[in-house]
């Protein structure tokens, strides 16, 4: 069945005469609730009696109209216009170009109501006067002069409040409220009832018959324009709506919210207000004026009456949506909610907008679903139903609220045949699913969302959103998805599953398998890395001691971090760790690393065991790699920490070639001088000694550190093989050395050529150690003499210095800028300070 606005009843057939059919043929109508009038061209007024049933049965004559009184009101001349004003039971007639008060119900004439004379045109204004004073407002037009004219109506009196003057006959004209629209033979024009003021709006070209105004309701007019154009205008002067384009022979238009009828000379046309369509067209021959209704329009000829009602919106909708036309179904349904709000428009809404998705959906038209399905509250279910992989995710007792059977057909059939397309449809259940995730439309059933989620990341092979689904918070059932994981090979993921869902064991004994070679998953390349971590953020101690040696039996270098990367607030008993570590040497040394540099340990057996531990990997590797970032480690250990045992260390490498180690702990111990035997006679690199001077010295003064060189040099003058070593030593610090020291040690046999160098820069040094002393006595000097002048300055002491003025002290003049004064005022120069004070 098409659409339909509408719904055209045949309500009334005058029967006549065959003689009397041209001058009684209907010329206007007015309605009232269930009471019709009709104006003839005979002057006549006739009552009708509408059915109080819309659906009563036509063809048993229950839906036609009852005929009441009439009135015949002269012997010619037609019934221009008919008003009704049911606050008084008056019925209005302007005939013979004069308006007269009938009984609504007995048709006779109102007795205390003159006729109005000399009047064109008329309407009624439903204005909020009526509650305030028991009054109504009428607008007449005169026939002889370009006015209009305010009337107040009462129920038994009316009178003249306020003349507006035009500067053109009206032709037709409209009110809503206050507010009044003429129509002029050339133009349009606003005019204000309660203040007289009237504003031209635009020109028109438009005969006679073509000039109409229509109220369109809330203070907006309907305006036949130019070009063909409906115009609507609001009682302020603008358009709120973009024109309707309609045919040029439109004789009459009415409004029926949200559409527009158009009456032409053999048809009605139907335009909806919201899109500006033509929805339905009516055939009607002859049709010669409408009239507004509270439920449509009536449409009347010369002789028949036919009502056009309002198809209820619900059904109009549905209709559309039968139809497939869902844009315009809601765009009706939202159009029609400002103005006739509907009960179930929020259900009917989602209805609605959930279907317009699936016609996008259907036609690929993917982001346009998404978000329909969204807006609409879609249960994701309705959804999962269509997938033929996916739908084993759903409830037994889940039941679809949709029929949407053979649209899951269609997907079956891409399953089946076009698979790649069907992937399509496949990314679009992913993009809508995580979309919906989080929302209530998802989370009423989020376990069969995270199901369909998972079977989907599997289906299209994308790892990376299957695994931040299992690696965090979700909602899969195991004995569904578990199966999956598998059948698939998804064994990390899987192992991610059992951990999201608390199954630490679980989890780690799948990962486990993987980085054995058990199972095969390329998903992740460093599983054995993962497991690591793992172990180390899990609070399960027992899984920690249940991998922890196959950890540490597959790297100890890696393994150990299950116990140094724990959090600060899950630390495992370090001695417990240490006893474990007992048969994995590297990862022991790892740790004490970590407990003395991390922890900061300053118990003397971690600091001793780690010593002993770098001397004992040394040892083991000593043929096997370059051992000298481990030597740096512990040479570092060993001048840097105070918390080891000197002695049990140096019993450890007493026996060994680690001869600057030796040196270390001697010294450590206060045994300088054999330090540096060691060093000379067994280690044999003077460079390396010559560093360990500097080391030792670090933190002490100067006269330690030229004591510990000055006992070098002797050990290297003690013997000839070693006087090479004794000339770079003195070369290499010269500033060091004092030289009346060192000549009285250098053999008689040494030319100063041989030391020249040390000679030269000793004397540079001690040069300049003098000249900076002298500096430093001036600079001295100076900062004295700045705090005496504020000094001077705080106390406000005055001096008085006259020519010719002499020192006490020498009796010679004071002639030099600086001088000194005692005590006692006496003014002295200040090289004679000295010999006052003696």
């Amino acid at each position: 069945m098409a659409f339909r606005a509408f719904t055209q009843t045949h309500v009334y057939e005058k029967q006549a005469a065959p003689k009397e059919k041209d001058k009684s043929s209907i010329q206007c109508l007015e309605c009232y609730d269930r009471n019709l009038y009709i104006g003839t061209k005979d002057a006549t007024v006739q009552h009708l009696i509408l059915p109080s049933s819309t659906n009563a049965d036509v063809s048993s004559g229950q839906g036609r109209a009852r005929e009441g009184r009439a009135r015949k009101l002269g012997s010619s001349n037609q019934v221009a216009q008919l008003r009704t004003v049911p606050l008084f039971n008056h019925l209005l007639v302007l005939w013979d170009r004069s308006v007269t008060a009938l009984n609504m119900f007995s048709l006779e004439p109102v007795p205390a109501l003159k006729k109005i004379q000399h009047v064109s045109l008329f309407e009624v204004c439903d204005s909020s006067l009526a509650a305030r004073t028991g009054c109504v407002e009428m607008v007449t037009s005169s026939s002889r002069r370009k006015l209009i004219r305010i009337h107040v109506v009462g129920v038994d009196r009316w009178e003249v409040v306020k003349e507006v003057p035009l500067l053109h006959d009206p032709v037709a004209m409209a009110v809503d409220g206050a507010s009044l629209c003429v129509a002029s033979s050339d133009r349009y024009l606003l005019c204000d009832v309660q203040t007289g003021s009237s504003e031209e709006l635009f020109p028109h070209n438009h005969s006679r018959q073509s000039v109409f105004v229509a109220s369109a309701g809330r203070g907006e007019f309907l305006l036949n324009g130019p070009e063909s154009l409906g115009m609507f205008v609001m009682k302020t002067g603008i358009c709120q709506r973009p024109p309707l384009q309609w045919p040029q022979e439109v004789l009459a238009a009415a409004v029926c919210f949200p559409y527009i009828l158009t009456l032409q000379p053999q048809m009605l046309s139907v335009y909806s207000m919201v899109d500006q369509q033509r929805k339905q067209t009516v055939s009607l021959s002859g049709a010669k004026g409408l009239l507004s209704t509270s439920d449509g329009v009536l449409v009347f000829t010369e002789r028949d009456i036919f009502s056009l009602r309002l198809v209820p919106f619900e059904e109009q909708i549905q209709t559309l949506v039968r139809h497939e036309r869902v844009e315009e179904a809601l765009l009706l349904l939202d159009g029609v909610q400002d103005r006739r709000p509907l009960d179930s428009y929020k259900d009917l809404q989602k209805a609605i907008t959930c279907l317009a998705g699936f016609v996008h959906f259907h036609q690929q038209g993917f982001s346009e679903a998404r978000d329909l399905f969204i807006k609409g509250e879609l249960d994701p279910r309705e959804i999962i139903r269509l997938y033929p992989d996916v739908q084993s995710c759903l409830s037994k007792d889940f039941q679809s609220q949709l029929d949407q059977v053979n649209k899951a057909r269609d997907l079956q059939v891409l399953w089946k045949e076009d698979r790649n397309t069907f992937h399509h449809y496949l990314g679009f259940l992913g993009e809508f699913l995580r979309a919906v995730r989080e929302m209530e439309q998802g989370l009423k059933c989020i376990k069969e969302v995270d199901c369909a989620l998972l079977r989907l990341y599997v289906e299209l092979g994308d790892t990376e959103n299957l695994q931040q689904l299992v690696a965090f918070h979700n909602e899969c059932e195991l004995d569904h998805c578990v199966p999956v994981l598998e059948q698939q090979n998804r064994f990390f993921a899987l192992g991610s599953l059992y951990q999201s869902h608390g199954n630490q064991i679980d989890a780690i004994k799948t990962w486990v398998k993987i980085a054995d070679g058990v199972h095969t998953d390329p998903s992740c390349s460093d599983v054995y890395g993962h497991i690591v971590w793992t172990l180390s953020q899990l609070r399960d101690r027992d899984a920690v001691w249940k991998f922890a040696e196959w950890t540490l039996r597959r790297n100890q270098e890696i393994g150990v971090q299950i116990f140094s990367r724990r959090p600060p607030d899950d630390r495992i008993e370090t001695q417990d760790v240490l006893v474990l570590l007992e048969k994995y040497p590297l990862a022991l040394l790892l740790y004490l690393e970590f407990l003395i540099h991390d922890l900061n340990s300053e118990e003397e057996r971690h600091h001793s065991r780690l010593a002993l531990a770098y001397v004992t990997q040394i040892l083991q590797e000593e043929e096997e790699a370059d051992l000298k970032k481990t030597r740096g480690k512990l040479q570092q250990q060993l001048w840097e920490s105070n918390f080891y045992d000197i002695s049990t260390v140096y019993e450890k490498v007493k026996s060994t070639s680690l001869h600057i180690e030796k040196a270390i702990l001697l010294s450590r111990t206060g045994k300088y001088s054999e330090a540096l035997q060691v060093l000379v006679y067994q280690e044999r690199d003077p460079q390396a000694t010559e560093a360990f001077c500097c080391r030792a010295a670090q933190g002490r003064d100067s006269q330690f550190r030229q004591s510990l060189l000055l006992n070098l040099l002797q050990i290297y003058l003690s013997s000839e093989d070693l006087s090479s070593a004794a000339v770079d030593l003195l070369n290499n610090n010269p500033q060091v050395f004092a030289g009346e020291k060192v000549i009285q040690l250098l053999p008689d046999s040494w030319s100063v050529q041989l030391v020249s160098q040390y000679l030269i820069g000793s004397l540079r040094e001690t040069l300049h150690q003098r000249r900076m002393a002298r500096l430093q006595k001036a600079l001295s000097q100076a900062e004295l003499m700045r705090h005496k002048v504020i000094w001077m300055q705080a106390s406000k002491t005055q001096l008085r210095l006259d020519k010719g003025q002499k020192c006490k002290v020498c009796q010679s003049d004071l002639a030099e800028p600086q001088f000194a004064c005692s005590v006692h005022g006496e003014l002295m120069h200040t090289s004679c300070t000295g010999f006052l004070s003696s």
